[in-house]
């Protein structure tokens, strides 16, 4: 089975025993949680959320371990590359669960922390360029995931298509305020793989970023590659 597949059972595994966890607390109250008293739904949903919580980190210590195993037993760097970042899908799916979505200053730490990590593996630098007076807004678990995702896939798309030996990412806040990150690599730029026929890489990425009420954009890099635009807006401004 796939590195892959796994993840992928896994997370219909958790989504199933979670409802399943839900409908079956719901049935030791007798009724169902439309007619549920508020008291008794929030009980309810407690115990279901502690529960996914539980399956989650299960899921975690196992699967995680054997991809861990995928990544050191991986006949190439690219193959490597490919399981830590679904070792990384992992592991968000365990913070997500935990709620524990951070600060835009600590997800953006978390990132670079990430991204530094799957380009010196593959011999590949990272230019971080981040001004120290950044604002640092509370970002719920789902922005904090949406981020994360479009980074990783950028990051993958530079490595595997483009193949990048370095990358330059840089982070503002402008009025708004306004999340702008900017990511410029050095590979291979092909700006035709995010038009109408793009892949689900990219189309994703353009989910992730309506799902945060932003615009995501590919241009030609300055550094020879390709640039990814993400421009989006942040807790505390326009009534967010």
């Amino acid at each position: 089975m796939s590195a892959l597949v796994v993840v992928l059972a896994a997370a219909l595994a958790v989504s199933v025993l979670g409802n399943a966890v839900l409908l079956r607390r719901v049935g030791r109250h007798g009724t169902v949680a439309g007619t549920q008293a508020p008291a008794t739904r929030a009980l309810v949903e407690q115990a279901a959320a502690e529960e996914r919580a539980r399956i989650h980190a299960d899921l975690h210590d196992d699967l995680g371990a054997r991809l861990l195993e995928m990544v050191y037993a991986a006949p190439d760097q690219d193959s490597a590359d490919r399981a830590r970042a679904l070792l990384q899908d992992l592991r968000d799916m365990v913070t997500r669960a935990r709620g524990e979505p951070g600060t835009l200053g600590e997800v953006l730490a978390d990132i670079q922390a990430e991204a530094r990590r799957r380009l010196a593996a593959v011999e590949a630098g990272l230019a971080w360029q981040q001004p120290e007076d950044l604002p640092d807004p509370a970002l719920d678990s789902a922005s904090a995931l949406h981020l994360r995702r479009i980074v990783r896939e950028a990051i993958s798309n530079a490595l595997h298509h483009g193949g990048a030996r370095s990358l330059r990412v840089r982070v503002q806040v402008v009025a708004g305020p306004e999340l702008l990150l900017e990511l410029t690599d050095d590979g291979s730029a092909d700006l035709a793989g995010v038009g109408a026929a793009a892949g689900s890489g990219v189309r994703n990425m353009r989910d992730r970023a309506r799902a945060l009420d932003g615009e995501i954009d590919w241009r030609a890099g300055t550094l020879g590659g390709t640039k990814v635009l993400l421009r989006a807006p942040l807790p505390g401004g326009d009534g967010r």
